[in-house]
Parts: C-alpha cells; sequence; structure tokens
C-alpha cells in the first residue's frame, strides 16, 4: 500500500463494551481527544447489525474540577442525547476503578443530570444517583402541583402515574394500583411509547412498569425514552422506588427485578441520595471504522 492510501484511510474509533443487568453500552473514552458523536453516528455505533450494538453510547470527558474523576455524556440508541442512565453509570464507574484508573475506589463522577457518587469495591460498583425531585417543573411534567399520582390518558385509557426526576424524567405505573395484574404481562408496547411522547412531559419520559411483590421485592420493566423496552434501566428501578418509597409501601433497601437481572436500591427518604447496586462487567474492547 502506498504511503498516500495510507494516510487517506478513515479513521478508527477505540471502545469499550459493558454491560450491567442486561443493559449494554458501548464507552469511549474522550478524555484525550475530543469526540462528540452527531445523531447519525450515535445511531450507527448503536445499531446491532452494522454497528458495534448497545443502549446507549457513553462518552468520558475530562474531569469539570478536581473534586471530580471524569465527566461523561449519554446517547440513547435513537441518537438522541440525554442526562442520565443509572446502570450506565455503574459500567462507568467499574471500568473507572478497574482499568482506567486501578484501584480507585471513591470517587465523583459527572454528568448533564449532575454529580454521581461512585463507589467499587470488590469488582463490582455502586453509584449514588442523587436525591428525587418530585417537583414537576424538575421532571418536567405539565402539572400545577405536585401529586402523588396524576391522572393522564394514553392509548385510549385513563391511568394514574407517579412521576419523578432522577436526573432525567420517569413515570411510573404501579400495576396493583391500576388493577393491570403482574409485571411479566403489563401492557409495556402499548401504554410505554403512548406515555413517552405524552404532551404532559414536553421532553418525553422513562416509562416503568412496577408489580410490588413486598416491602423489599419489586419486579419491573421499563419504557426507555429513545430506547424501547429494555433488559433492565438503573434509573427507572431507583424511579420506581422512589415512588413506592415516598407512598410507603416499601422499605429503604428493595431488590427490583428487571427482565436482565437483580438491581439493588438504597433510599432513606426525602432529602436523601438513592443507591444503586448490581451486576456489571466488561465485555470486550476494539475499535471501529468511521
Amino acid at each position: 500500500m502506498s504511503q498516500t492510501a495510507a494516510s487517506a484511510a478513515p479513521p478508527r474509533l477505540h471502545f469499550h463494551k459493558m454491560a450491567g443487568a442486561g443493559n449494554d453500552f458501548v464507552v469511549v473514552d474522550a478524555r484525550g481527544a475530543p469526540f462528540v458523536p452527531d445523531a447519525a453516528l450515535a445511531r450507527r455505533l448503536a445499531d446491532r447489525r452494522e454497528g458495534i450494538g448497545c443502549d446507549q453510547l457513553l462518552v468520558i470527558g475530562p474531569a469539570p474540577d478536581a473534586d471530580t474523576a471524569f465527566s461523561y455524556r449519554i446517547w440513547n440508541a435513537d441518537g438522541g442525547e440525554v442526562e442520565q442512565c443509572g446502570n450506565g453509570a455503574r459500567c462507568l464507574a467499574l471500568l473507572w476503578g478497574t482499568e482506567l484508573a486501578p484501584g480507585s475506589t471513591s470517587f465523583r463522577m459527572h454528568s448533564a443530570g449532575g454529580q454521581v457518587e461512585a463507589c467499587v469495591r470488590g469488582g463490582e460498583a455502586a453509584v449514588a444517583m442523587g436525591v428525587p425531585d418530585f417537583a414537576p417543573a424538575a421532571i418536567p411534567l405539565a402539572a400545577r402541583a405536585e401529586a402523588p399520582r396524576y391522572v393522564l390518558r394514553a392509548a385510549g385509557r385513563q391511568v394514574e402515574v407517579g412521576a419523578v426526576s432522577m436526573g432525567n424524567p420517569h413515570a411510573v405505573l404501579v400495576l396493583d394500583e391500576l388493577g393491570l395484574g403482574p409485571a411479566a404481562t403489563a401492557p409495556v408496547a402499548e401504554l410505554g411509547p403512548a406515555l413517552e411522547t405524552h404532551p404532559d412531559f414536553p421532553r418525553r419520559v422513562n416509562v416503568g412498569f412496577a408489580e410490588l411483590r413486598d416491602r423489599g421485592h419489586v419486579s419491573l420493566r421499563v419504557w426507555e425514552r429513545g430506547c424501547g423496552e429494555t433488559q433492565a434501566c438503573g434509573t427507572g428501578a431507583c424511579a420506581a422506588v422512589a415512588v413506592l418509597r415516598d407512598a410507603g409501601r416499601v422499605d429503604s433497601r428493595v431488590s427490583v427485578d428487571l427482565p436482565g437481572g437483580r438491581l439493588v436500591v438504597e433510599w432513606q427518604g426525602r432529602g436523601q441520595p438513592v443507591w444503586l447496586s448490581g451486576p456489571s462487567r466488561k465485555v470486550f474492547e476494539g475499535s471501529i471504522e468511521l
């Protein structure tokens, strides 16, 4: 190959593939060279046939201050940038503490959804996902005042949802309150997209379908904004527990079973941060031609 042909070779992007409780992520370490994909490139990288394949693309950037290890940005599979991702944050924390900055056990990460405290020990990562915010303006939700439940009409039916911001917007349907049966048969494909794009949620919303098993155990399915139903959603698990605990229906530590695995959510109540833990691992790393 001539020197001219070699110099014209397309650039390659190095990445890490991570997985956490059924969610999968493409992670790009862009601290040394800025990388800000447009929507089309984010969709291509997330494509499971012609790209790498993932639920979200996570891009690590430089730390904004001396008290923070790094910053990160998140793109959904549909190419839209979003504020926060709980399972993604856990995967980033694990990658940082075991490989990018080996030996780091407690540190802070910065996202568009706010600061995230992380703890890595024994090959596992837990993250503090911030303080749940029930104020309609924070979600955002078009409501005059905060309420335990909001009545909405979606897919030809009337439903009541709890709503909370976990740095990103969440609506939670408590299935027994609505007579919708167990999570396994919940109308996720029907109500998920209808609520995601409901006009009362101007930035769209993630939709959780929560089945209360007992005070320490919830089954959950989540329709994620920009992704559809996923195997797991960390902020969705936090949101479901926050809505249920605020109603006095669960204890401070709850196991949340999602199709992809079990997450553990700990929340003491209003004004306190939610901690999220569960399985995460590195799958492989590689590079892709851009």
